[in-house]
Order: C-alpha cells, then structure tokens, then sequence
C-alpha cells in the first residue's frame, strides 16, 4: 500500500515505546526502514527495544530515557535526537494511562497526573517538533487518542475528558500545521490487549468480558506505520465501535440509555 520506502531513513520518534502498542509502532516503522527514535522512563526495556528495531532496519536506531511529564527533559532529548539521529519527520503521541474507577472516587493526585501525561505532555511535544517541522516545510504528528474521545463510557470519566481534549487538540492543530507541510493525525482505538489494562483494571477481568472487540497491539502499529508521512486524518479502530460513537452523536439519549445497559463492563 503506497509507497514502500517512504519511511526509510526517516527520523520516528515514539514515546511510551517501551512496551504495549509503543514498542509495536517503534518496529512496525523499523520494518519499514526507520531511523527509530524510542523514549520512555525505562531505559533498559528501551535497549531492548532498540537492538530489535536495529535488526528490523539494518540502520541505526536510539534509546532515550524520557519521563513526557518533566518539561527540561524534554528539551534536553530533543535536542539530542537533533543532535544525533536528525530532524524528526515523525512524532507519535503514545505515552499515556488510564484508570477505571467512578468520578467521584478518583483521586485529585491521579486526575492531575492523568492530564500531565495525556494531554500536557503531548501538548509540550507536539509544540516542540512542530516548531521544527515548520523549518523543514515537512512533517507528521501521530496523536494515540481513543475511541473514548467520542465515546465515554462508565468509570472512566477522567480518561476520557483526556482523550477528548486530545482529539480536540489535534483538529486544530492539524488546520494550523497544514499550510506548513505537516500532517496530524488522530489515532482512536479501541481496547488494544497490552500492559496498559494492568494499571487501568488491576482486576484483570475487563479484557476478558469484550472478547472480540480487543484489538491485537501488532495489527494496529502496522495500520499507524502505514499512515505515516500521509495526510490521513483519523484511525478509528474497530471499525464496529467507530459506527457507534457514530450512533451516539445521532442518538444521544438513547445512546446514553444503551451505554449504561450495555457497556459498563468494567
């Protein structure tokens, strides 16, 4: 699909790329040729990471110890991956967590680190590459959002005022980035079975009452390496609860009435 070599040789920095559907997109873009530039809090994981994302590309690849949420820190890696690897063509948006429990029991501490990680944090990045990009007249911003960025669901309140402040974020960011060669997309996917759920439901038991409707971390990263450095706007993943979210904005209140009845499975 498209062209094969657009990515090769292509600076992509991933962050949360030490696990889950990060450490998936960083070989998803090795395959393809990728200069990887992989960041997250724990380094050693990321080594590991990165001599896989060596092999996958016959090229050279970077480990970054990155906590998204310490703004000198952030300064200071971009500076080295400009300094080391080049230019960043690609920035995906994928730190992130969540936590099922009621509006009402969850912590201030945790509501407060929430917003800090989804959404400061991808904000202070995406500023930060884009003002970059726009000396290159090229680039792409991959955003990981939610299918909870159009459709919230009980117990998980905090999570998705995150994710629609990132979906929201990222429209507009994509009308002022355009003019400047530089794309942004929305990635919204629904459950994806990784170590995400292992903080979101200590209880282990919400994965497993979806069934089908989990998706697998490998398919989805091969669907977001093949949108980069394209204008695609959105991935909305599964295509089922795309329909619903869809429903919803039609049909609110029955939709609300359906949500309750049928979706509180956490």
């Amino acid at each position: 699909m498209g062209n094969p070599h657009r990515l090769k040789g292509k600076v992509v920095l991933i962050t949360g790329a030490s696990g889950g559907l990060g450490e998936q997109i960083a070989y998803a873009a090795a395959k393809r040729g990728a200069v990887v530039a992989a960041a997250a809090r724990r380094l050693e994981r990321l080594q590991a990471v990165q001599e896989r994302c060596r092999e996958l590309s016959g090229g050279p690849s970077y480990a970054y110890a990155l906590d998204v949420t310490d703004g000198e820190q952030v300064g200071r890696v971009l500076q080295r991956i400009l300094d080391e690897a080049g230019a960043i063509d690609v920035l995906v948006n994928n730190a992130g967590f969540g936590l099922f429990t009621e509006a009402v029991d969850t912590p201030e501490s945790v509501t407060e680190e929430m917003f800090k990680v989804n959404v400061l944090s991808l904000i202070r990045l995406s500023q930060e590459a884009a003002r970059e990009m726009k000396k290159a007249g090229r680039g792409h911003i991959i955003n990981i959002a939610s299918q909870a960025s159009k459709l919230a669901t009980p117990k998980s309140a905090v999570y998705a005022a995150t994710k629609f402040a990132v979906r929201g974020y990222s429209n507009s960011l994509r009308l002022e980035l355009r003019k400047h060669g530089i794309a942004v997309t929305t990635v919204n996917p629904g459950p994806i079975k990784t170590d995400f759920f292992d903080k979101a439901d200590p209880k282990g038991s919400y994965l497993s009452r979806l069934g089908r409707w989990v998706l697998d971390p490998v398919a989805v990263a091969e669907r977001i390496a093949e949108s980069m450095l394209t204008n695609r706007r959105e991935i909305n993943l599964p295509w089922a609860m795309e329909l619903g979210a869809r429903f919803y904005v039609l049909f609110p209140r029955l939709g609300d009435v359906l949500i309750s009845s049928m979706f509180d499975l956490k």
